[in-house]
């Protein structure tokens, strides 16, 4: 598991943004402290000094997230790469 960062705010069309340092690939899986996918990456925005990632929330009350750290799960080849 990578720590992302923490949900900054909620944007009005329900979409939550994290300033992160390393950017993930959109699309990927976005979990929280137990566990549960709580959306996917949907873009990337800012500048490339301080980039934002947009996580298209998968839960019901997305507002509930904010201030809450989110992971970036590491599928299994990643993993093995990190642990050499």
């Amino acid at each position: 598991m990578q720590k992302l960062g923490k949900i900054t705010t909620v944007s009005p069309s329900g979409n939550a943004l994290v300033k992160v340092e390393n950017p993930p690939k959109i699309g990927s899986e976005v979990v929280d402290e137990n566990l549960h996918v709580v959306g996917k990456v949907f873009d990337i925005i800012g500048p490339v000094s301080a980039p934002y990632i947009v996580i298209k929330p998968t839960v019901r009350e997305p507002a509930r997230l904010v201030n809450k750290p989110v992971y970036l799960l590491l599928s299994k080849t990643q993993r093995s790469k990190r642990d050499k």
